[in-house]
């Protein structure tokens, strides 16, 4: 990947991942995470397995990161971008919608 393309998908991943490490790493044991998104024959969600991904990369030195890592960041700003755009009118606090999108590092209320 690209000096360039890499520099702009980690603007991409650090605008819309708003969740801290410390965030990241306490999120997956609540009961909201554990119920929120697509489960894959009644296993882990897909997000809340890449919010263990996210963990990792928010952790590593940016010079650590490899071009996986960099192609996980943007599926991941995909993800958020388009979980944002299909935000329900109503008062999001305690809703699956906002669990899933917090699976993958963006709270919307922050």
């Amino acid at each position: 990947m690209r000096h360039d393309e890499r520099e702009e998908t980690w603007k991409a991943f650090r605008d819309l991942v708003n969740m801290t490490p410390a965030e990241m790493d306490k999120w997956p044991s609540s009961e909201q995470s554990r119920s929120a998104g697509q489960h894959q024959d009644g296993g882990e969600s897909t997000g809340h397995a890449s919010g263990r991904r996210i963990l990792a990369i928010l952790r590593a030195k940016k010079a650590d990161l490899s071009d996986d890592d960099y192609r996980h960041m943007r599926k991941v700003s995909g993800y958020v971008r388009r979980h944002l755009a299909q935000r329900p009118s109503d008062d999001v606090q305690d809703t699956r919608w906002r669990h899933s999108s917090m699976n993958w590092g963006h709270d919307p209320l922050k």
